[in-house]
């Protein structure tokens, strides 16, 4: 169950938000918020890359709280608002599941 939400509030949950925030531009949200996935990349500096029990929030540098502060500070740029939303909501995400880890879901 754990995986099915982790995995729902990274896809599908986004798809919900773009198409019901952004109607008139959902399609480049969405793809917004699946390219803010690369994020994850910083798994792979860690050993192993994936560890169920792990939590990746201050764990990995792009999930560290130094990052997460940077990606508050990108919300103030109209530019750049839709991808700090994204990459918070992704940090959210990643939290929730660090959560549901500790309390074992």
């Amino acid at each position: 169950m754990q995986s099915f939400i982790h995995y729902f509030l990274h896809f599908g949950a986004p798809l919900a938000i773009s198409y019901y925030c952004f109607r008139s531009q959902w399609k480049k949200v969405y793809i917004l918020f699946l390219i803010t996935m690369l994020v994850d990349l910083d798994h792979l500096l860690a050993s192993p890359i994936f560890d169920p029990n792990r939590c990746s929030i201050n764990f990995h540098p792009l999930h560290s709280y130094y990052a997460i502060s940077i990606y508050f500070l990108l919300l103030l740029p109209k530019q750049t608002r839709i991808i700090a939303l994204a990459l918070l909501f992704h940090m959210v995400t990643d939290y929730i599941d660090c959560y549901m880890t500790l309390h074992h879901w």
